[in-house]
């Protein structure tokens, strides 16, 4: 082959190398940017505001006696505002002690068997499906192993009743000091829970569904129903959302924590679930998005943007592999994308007001994305539309003998 024919040859596999980390690149620079900036005085245009009378608080529950007590208590300790609010506990196809156990807590109790419908998307949809028969005007929902900030209802009631018909708070790790592992992951959620929140609210973009900390009004859930049963099926709920012209605001001040798994194996189960319904919602939604935007729906492109990057350490190994064709053009690219993944980590870690101890931790990030390769056969076993929903065992006084099951609990960041 003659040295053009090389060069051109090079040229094509470095921009087919390329390819797939461009839109996660676009994207993390525009998120980046906007929650760098100071927030914005005055909120984004949102719809006819209403005023907001009373609030439930939902919280999904499987086998979940172990912490349940201690989150009611958080909830019930929350600042009630004007209007009030009630704590709602699903216990879903439990074998434990849950129900008893919220019930003695002081949280109202519904209770659910149905073992061919099993997870939390099923849990929520049925307890939406009875509580809008009910007067509350708008629903929180907060996982069954969290912590919260008392002013969550407070907060979440402002926002709504400035005319939000959807709302997400940031959502933090509780027990960053357990592990490297965990401080790895709080640092993730500091990127993927408060700073790219914090950057899509700058644009006026809807900031998305975490699973954990994210409310909805009546009016909502009536226009779109909560039908969303995959193992990401907040992810999946809020593309339906933006799909219908909706979009959720950021609650800045006020935060919800849980837990990181303590276990390497539950970590392990926990990230092929998480990741594998994301390339599954990747594989759904991509060729619908496509089309919406090329028929002009610009307000679909963010959306489209977020959902084509991919968990940082993929992405970073996407850039890695642009650096290896001898092309000029592709290289820099790389170069410039490996370096705007430092930059969001390091911007995350000083708006999540991390501290020396998260710089030090990022030394073993090549460490982590090694292991990630290691569940790249789970993260695809996960992705199947046939995929269950795999209980992650976080705390260490869980029964380590006791084999999974049931359904998770909110979604972790891509880190």
């Amino acid at each position: 082959m003659s040295g053009e024919g090389l060069i051109w040859l090079w040229a094509l596999l470095g921009i087919l190398l390329v390819l797939p980390s461009l839109p996660g690149t676009i994207e993390l620079l525009l998120l980046t940017l906007g929650g760098a900036l100071p927030p914005r005085r005055a909120p984004a245009a949102l719809h006819e505001a209403q005023p907001i009378g009373r609030i439930a608080i939902l919280v999904p529950a499987h086998d979940e006696a172990a912490g349940i007590t201690q989150t009611v208590v958080s909830l019930l300790t929350c600042d009630p505002g004007a209007a009030g609010y009630d704590v709602v506990v699903i216990a879903d196809n439990c074998q434990d002690e849950t129900a008893a156990l919220a019930r003695a807590a002081g949280a109202r109790v519904m209770e659910r068997q149905d073992p061919q419908r099993r997870g939390k998307g099923y849990a929520l949809d049925y307890a939406f499906g009875l509580l809008l028969a009910e007067p509350y005007d708008a629903f929180l929902v907060v996982d069954a192993d969290t912590r919260v900030a008392p002013n969550l209802v407070t907060a979440g009631r402002r926002v709504f009743s400035q005319g939000a018909v959807a709302v997400q708070c940031g959502y933090r790790i509780n027990n960053p000091e357990a592990s490297l592992r965990a401080r790895l992951r709080d640092i993730a959620w500091m990127a993927f829970n408060v700073l790219r929140l914090r950057g899509r609210e700058r644009w006026g973009l809807s900031v998305g569904l975490l699973g954990n900390g994210f409310g909805l009004t009546r009016e909502t859930l009536i226009a779109v129903p909560y039908e969303a049963t995959s193992v990401v099926e907040d992810m999946e709920y809020h593309l339906r959302l933006i799909g219908s012209g909706r979009r959720v605001t950021f609650i800045p001040d006020t935060m919800v924590w849980s837990d990181a798994p303590h276990d390497r194996r539950a970590g392990a189960v926990q990230r092929a679930r998480w990741e594998g319904g994301r390339f599954r919602m990747i594989r759904d939604w991509t060729p619908i998005l496509t089309r919406r935007v090329l028929a002009g729906e610009r307000r679909l492109l963010e959306p489209l943007l977020e959902l084509l990057l991919l968990p940082l350490a993929f992405h970073v190994l996407l850039l890695l592999l642009a650096l290896i064709p001898p092309f000029g053009p592709t290289r820099l690219y790389a170069l410039f994308g490996l370096l705007l993944v430092v930059v969001h980590v390091l911007v995350a870690i000083r708006i999540g007001r991390g501290g020396w101890r998260d710089l030090l931790a990022l030394a073993s990030a090549p460490l982590y994305i090694f292991w990630k390769l290691t569940i790249v056969r789970a993260i695809g076993r996960a992705s199947r539309t046939d995929a269950a929903w795999v209980r992650t065992d976080r705390a260490a006084t869980h029964d380590p003998a006791r084999p999974p099951e049931g359904h998770e609990r909110g979604r972790s960041p891509d880190a």
